[in-house]
């Protein structure tokens, strides 16, 4: 009975990981470029009372054996990259990316990150910068008298705009996006800012022009929305809080039993 309460005590830590992450998806179901996670569980050790194949008689064998189990333990918080829904937002400095790959940004301390928000602004020096101010690389600037609504991004990333003083009749190229993949993703380590660095699990990054080698496109005027699907979380929450349920039953349960012994002892 002792074992039980600790495995029932186990479950209920585990359920309330698993509701922290949920509700995080939650909150985070109007971010752009968010990605959902996922908390996976794994069993504890087992005890061995009796082994399997143990021998019962000169000619036979214990087919099965007798096992414990001691509970549940948070294993990791998966995130999962699949595609969110593109949202047009007619905004010149909106790209989303439709397929692989991540924006590279440069920090202020200089060091690199990754995104998947391509909700871009320009600053006063004509960069293009995040919300944030974050740099985004390689290198967008604009030129002197540009036109700020002429900004243009074609599917493989070639950003154009309109200069009057320059040339009256045709946009002229002011950089060419890249994208970057990994081999992992999912070993990325989340910073906040709706940013990402790499790790050894994630692999280093593989650059590419938009739409080439496995890239995904630009979309130019949209914003990739959080794959986060509102209903699917709502039953996994209900889920999970009876799960939290069941496991502080068999505590009470547990609790009750052993009650009853030491009352029966007396």
């Amino acid at each position: 009975m002792v074992r039980s309460l600790w495995t029932g005590a186990s479950g209920m830590i585990g359920q309330q990981s698993n509701i922290d992450t949920i509700s995080n998806n939650l909150a985070n179901v109007n971010t752009v470029g968010y990605k959902k996670m996922r908390a996976d569980f794994e069993d504890l050790l087992y005890q061995t009372v009796k082994t399997a194949g143990t021998p019962a008689t000169e000619d036979s064998v214990v087919p099965v054996g007798v096992q414990m189990g001691h509970g549940v333990r948070l294993a990791d918080t998966q995130r999962m990259f699949t595609q969110g829904a593109p949202q047009n937002t007619e905004n010149v400095t909106d790209m989303a990316i439709v397929g692989e790959g991540f924006f590279r940004i440069q920090m202020y301390d200089g060091s690199l990150a990754y995104t998947r928000n391509g909700g871009f602004e320009v600053d006063s020096d004509g960069r293009m910068v995040t919300a944030n101010g974050y740099w985004l690389l390689p290198d967008i600037i604009m030129p002197e008298h540009f036109l700020p609504q002429s900004i243009n991004v074609s599917k493989d990333g070639r950003v154009t705009v309109m200069v009057p003083e320059i040339n009256a009749n045709d946009p002229i190229q002011v950089g060419q996006l890249e994208l970057y993949r990994f081999p992992n993703p999912v070993g990325l380590t989340a910073v906040g800012e709706n940013l990402y660095k790499i790790t050894e699990a994630s692999g280093e990054p593989i650059p590419g022009r938009p739409g080439f080698e496995g890239m995904g496109q630009i979309y130019h005027k949209f914003l990739e929305m959080s794959n986060v699907s509102v209903v699917r979380e709502m039953v996994d929450l209900i889920v999970a809080q009876r799960a939290y349920e069941f496991n502080s039953k068999t505590i009470q349960t547990s609790d009750s039993m052993l009650g009853t012994a030491t009352s029966l002892k007396r």
